[in-house]
């Protein structure tokens, strides 16, 4: 009975564990997806993967069952906005995302044009994120950019105002994941960058914890990218990110 609930709970973590495709070219990225079917749940595409190989590099991961995050983090006029959304809903992604801060009124129209998009494609709907504040930013860089507020205040406004306008959760650090949950409930998607085991190398990230942190702080999805990649061996490596977060979830 132990055995068979503990495969169970390795399968539920594979499922949120999300990786970073973060590579130049199509080839890359499939010997990647063909290396860790099985070992995550979803593999992100962001923006240079996405403009060296365009929506090829989707109908290729989901030929080969794999789910896509479609991470290109929309941030323009409320129209162009909801009808890029509704192309990414086209291509049958299992997520995709917006900035928050790109307005109410974005988010919204953007809600809207996803469902009926959905609807008449007949496909499954994405989950809709919006981005908080990146895992690269500190208060300094906000304080730069003329938001006075704390890093925490900034992102959980953002979260609560994600929520009011329809969007399934949002995209933060772990070291907000805390107030998010308790602002927003725990049905409220988090996933969460920033993410990295006790070993690994910071990189540009500012803002991070290690998995078995993030899930005990109560995020749902985690994005790995590097420590897996730059790995001697990338099925390993994202094996032992299960087992940290499978960790997450016991009691302290």
């Amino acid at each position: 009975m132990g055995s068979a609930s503990n495969s169970k709970s390795i399968v539920s973590m594979r499922k949120r564990l999300i990786f970073a495709l973060d590579v130049p070219t199509q080839r890359e990225a499939l010997e990647l997806v063909d290396a860790l079917a099985g070992e995550v749940g979803v593999f992100k595409v962001g923006k240079q993967l996405f403009v060296s190989s365009g929506p090829e590099i989707v109908k290729q991961i989901r030929r080969r069952g794999g789910d896509v995050f479609l991470d290109l983090k929309f941030h323009d006029i409320p129209r162009t906005v909801a009808k890029a959304a509704a192309e990414a809903t086209k291509l049958d992604v299992a997520m995709l995302d917006v900035h928050a801060s790109g307005s109410v009124e974005m988010m919204r129209e953007t809600v809207r044009e996803v469902a009926k998009t959905a609807r008449d494609e007949r496909v499954k709907r994405p989950k809709l994120l919006a981005i908080t504040v990146l895992t690269s930013l500190n208060r300094s860089d906000l304080s730069r950019v003329g938001v006075k507020s704390t890093v925490e205040s900034q992102v959980t406004r953002l979260a609560k105002l994600a929520r009011l306008c329809g969007m399934d959760g949002v995209v933060a650090s772990p070291l907000e994941v805390a107030r998010i949950r308790r602002e927003c409930g725990s049905r409220f998607l988090i996933v969460t960058p920033g993410v990295r085991p006790a070993s690994s190398d910071v990189e540009d990230q500012k803002r991070v914890m290690t998995p078995e942190q993030a899930i005990r702080a109560g995020a749902k999805y985690l994005v790995v990218g590097s420590p897996i990649r730059n790995a001697p061996d990338p099925v390993q490596a994202a094996r032992d990110i299960v087992a940290e977060m499978q960790r997450g979830t016991r009691l302290p």
